[in-house]
């Protein structure tokens, strides 16, 4: 057996486990199911599901238990599900699209730019080492290209963009930077102190996107939803400071707190009519302004 056979075969026993408690056979059987529909040989023996036990709790520090007044197995400890559920999803990825069979006509990629994440592994070991990078960079709002010096700090990930968060060594002050913006990217031997103090959670913690206010304060945002599109909202939070305040067949209420952002308004237009902001009224009247000016060049159709 290969090792990544085996490697998708600890991916399903860890799926198995998560979705409910199973005896030895539900877990085998599951692994049988999953052979026929995938091509591979998943089939385990006591011996082996031993061994793929101890490799899980090594490799993501899943620790599966033993319970013997039911008689199943469970997982006892899961850590951070939110980082691993990021993982599983990117290997998934990569599974399907190493399967051997032609998937052009079933699956369509959105043909895009490349979103520069060829360049994630330097990035990480240049933070863990605390190294600074040298890198050319294109801004988005026109083509002039700057060359740069930067402490990176962490990497954010918003709206299928990876973003690496760092201080430059000219103005000192901390920004945000598109990877798919950088070039000629280098790794330097001159290492750096981080800004003591610095959170990028706490950063972030009121911002919708990679926008970071440096001096406004977050505001209690209430917006209203139909119904249809409240299901969208409630399934995938706009936010983790999201509070649903109604819902019902009409609506759907929720309060967030946050800095208003251009992120943030962007992501509301979004929404058209299907949502209307309560509060604060300055958010409302910018909507509702951008929505005036909108409906102002198609006046004349």
């Amino acid at each position: 057996m290969s090792r990544k056979e085996a490697y998708i075969r600890l991916r399903h026993i860890v799926n198995k486990l998560r979705r409910k408690k199973s005896s030895f056979k539900e877990i085998s059987d599951y692994l049988d199911s999953q052979s026929e529909l995938e091509g591979y040989d998943f089939k385990i023996s006591d011996r082996t599901f031993k061994r793929d036990r101890d490799e899980i709790s090594v490799i993501w520090s899943i620790d599966i238990q033993w319970d013997n007044k039911q008689k199943v197995y469970y997982i006892e400890n899961d850590g951070d599900t939110f980082q691993k559920d990021k993982l599983y999803e990117a290997f998934d990825t990569i599974h399907l699209l190493n399967m051997s069979e032609d998937l052009s006509n079933i699956i369509h990629f959105e043909k895009r730019k490349p979103k520069g994440t060829e360049n994630l592994f330097l990035l990480i070991h240049a933070i863990k080492n605390r190294l600074k990078i040298k890198f050319e960079y294109e801004k988005f709002w026109d083509d002039t290209i700057s060359k740069r010096i930067v402490e990176p700090y962490s990497l954010k990930e918003f709206k299928n963009r990876w973003y690496l968060i760092g201080k430059t060594s000219t103005d000192k002050h901390v920004k945000t930077f598109a990877l798919d913006r950088m070039r000629d990217m280098e790794l330097t031997k001159e290492h750096f102190e981080v800004i003591p103090g610095f959170d990028m959670k706490e950063m972030f913690r009121y911002c919708y996107g990679i926008i970071t206010p440096k001096e406004e304060q977050p505001e209690v945002i209430i917006l209203s939803f139909d119904n249809e599109q409240g299901k969208y909202i409630k399934s995938l939070p706009l936010h983790e400071s999201q509070e649903i305040l109604v819902d019902n067949e009409d609506e759907l209420q929720i309060k967030l707190k946050l800095n208003i952002t251009h992120d943030l308004e962007m992501e509301l237009l979004s929404f058209g009519d299907n949502v209307k902001i309560l509060q604060p009224l300055t958010l409302a009247r910018r909507i509702k302004d951008s929505h005036e000016k909108a409906w102002k060049q198609y006046r004349e159709y």
